[in-house]
């Protein structure tokens, strides 16, 4: 036993490193997914702006946002309803949405985009007037408005009839 203790203990064999996994890459965060496309015309916002309005002696007008106005003439018995454009050489069309259907008119191009001139009795008024919260004005070639159906639009139709 004496003689054991005085060997040297075994020299250590040196270990060969140890290699260390790779660190995984880290993941990507997941990205807020998109919202989906709406379904229906009366699921997407709201276009920006604000109604106002005006009357004078020639009628009254309300306006929205700059993209939309009704226009009331009494003398002609018409409201004409204007919705911002690049201009255009040729008549195109507008189409009014509403909750009770929709509803297309030839319209002409004018300085301040594309009008048609309505007679004051006419039924889609009542149907943008009424309309469930809303109502869509759609031309070719140019963004669809979606338009609060506030109390503007019912006052102009009133001052024509």
């Amino acid at each position: 036993m004496l003689l054991s203790a005085c060997v040297p203990p075994p020299p250590v064999s040196p270990t060969a490193p140890r290699s260390q996994a790779p660190v995984p890459a880290p993941r990507p965060s997941p990205s807020a997914p998109a919202a989906p496309p709406a379904s229906d015309w009366r699921d997407v916002p709201i276009t920006p702006g604000d109604w106002s309005y005006a009357a004078n002696a020639g009628g009254s007008i309300a306006s929205f946002g700059g993209v939309f106005t009704l226009r009331c003439a009494p003398q002609a018995g018409t409201i004409t309803l204007t919705r911002a454009a690049t201009p255009r050489t040729a008549p195109t069309t507008i189409t009014v949405t509403t909750s009770d259907g929709s509803r297309g008119f030839t319209g002409r191009s004018t300085s301040a985009g594309i009008e048609i001139a309505l007679p004051a009795r006419e039924k889609v008024l009542d149907s943008m007037a009424f309309s469930r919260g809303r109502f869509a004005i759609a031309s070719p070639g140019e963004t669809t408005l979606y338009i609060p159906s506030w109390t503007e639009v019912t006052r102009v139709i009133e001052d024509c009839r």
